[in-house]
């Protein structure tokens, strides 16, 4: 059934990093198909592109942590990257599980979760990556499911000159040096705040929501973590663990209806 859920209408989102991945292989259908059952709102991925100009779902520059393959993933072609195995590297029962294409996400879970595609091309920072995304955005029509992510201001700004109707999310990380973190926000164009964990704040959330941005915060995988950041009213907390995240928010809401009464 196609979820009604929306980037910006709800919060907080369950967000799982590269799918389920601490139960299945990242990046995978299987991690994203699972973090739809233990359930999760939004899945959150990497997007890199192929020698050929495909558009692949990867962590890595290269392939050896989770992969059969070896060497940087670019310089390999679609067909190349599509028989390797993705899976046996987490468990032989996932063996067989490839790198998908964004377009075989999409196919996979874009009626069920909504899709944080992170713009992993820091290798090669200008090439046409944000072009490809948006354009398999734009076919399969999930201008509206979809959120492009990025530590790099060009690919955002260049998607906003595409796209202006796909929302953005600035990734920023405490090992950034603090005038780069607030230089790229002033100039990068972003309706929601990425930051690493160890960057939040009550204050720094406030902040945030005085300009009217979302915040969604990776990656958090600790019981007592996911329940301070929703209390301090994060949008969306991006974690490994999906199920257990969905728990703490509806533990959550639930003490909330039965302090209102209702």
């Amino acid at each position: 059934m196609e979820t009604t859920l929306i980037w910006f209408g709800n919060a907080p989102l369950v967000i799982a990093h590269r799918g389920a991945s601490v139960h299945a292989p990242e990046n995978t259908i299987a991690a994203f198909s699972l973090a739809a059952e233990l359930g999760a709102d939004a899945v959150e991925l990497d997007a890199k592109l192929t020698a050929d100009g495909q558009v692949v779902v990867h962590h890595d520059r290269t392939l050896d942590r989770t992969t059969t393959g070896t060497g940087p993933l670019k310089a390999r072609t679609l067909e190349e990257l599509q028989r390797l195995d993705a899976g046996s590297h987490f468990n032989l029962s996932y063996a067989g599980e490839r790198i998908p294409t964004l377009s075989e996400v999409f196919r996979a879970v874009a009626d069920r979760l909504l899709i944080n595609i992170e713009l992993s091309n820091y290798a090669s920072p200008l090439d046409c990556l944000p072009e490809a995304v948006v354009k398999l955005v734009h076919e399969f029509g999930l201008e509206k499911r979809v959120l492009l992510s990025s530590f790099n201001p060009a690919g955002l700004i260049k998607v906003r000159k595409l796209a202006p109707e796909i929302q953005l999310g600035l990734l920023t990380d405490a090992k950034e040096p603090r005038w780069l973190r607030l230089f790229f926000g002033m100039f990068t164009p972003h309706e929601a705040i990425h930051p690493s964990m160890t960057l939040i704040s009550e204050e720094m959330i406030e902040d945030q929501h005085r300009q009217g941005r979302w915040v969604n915060v990776w990656t958090v995988n600790e019981l007592e973590n996911i329940k301070r950041l929703v209390h301090l009213g994060v949008e969306g907390v991006i974690t490994d663990v999906p199920d257990l995240a969905r728990e703490v928010v509806q533990e959550i809401h639930l003490d909330n209806r039965e302090e209102g009464g209702g």
